[in-house]
């Protein structure tokens, strides 16, 4: 069976509520082994994609207050 590839969230919102979800679903116990293993695989995707935004952010706002 192919591996289903983790859609690119739209935003840093979009992808912080993704985790939330997840994490609602942890800890309620709602996911089997299966589920628990690919919803890992996906948070840790969501987690470098939001890691990705905030140091690109970072970034940005260091040049910006290093051009005065």
């Amino acid at each position: 069976m192919p591996k289903k590839k983790s859609v690119e969230p739209q935003n840093y919102q979009t992808a912080m509520d993704e985790l939330e979800t997840i994490v609602q679903a942890v800890e309620n116990e709602e996911l089997d082994v299966d589920q628990l293993s690919e919803k890992v695989k996906h948070a840790l995707h969501l987690i470098n994609f939001c890691k990705q935004r905030l140091k690109t952010t970072e970034d940005t706002l260091n040049q910006a207050f290093d051009d005065d």
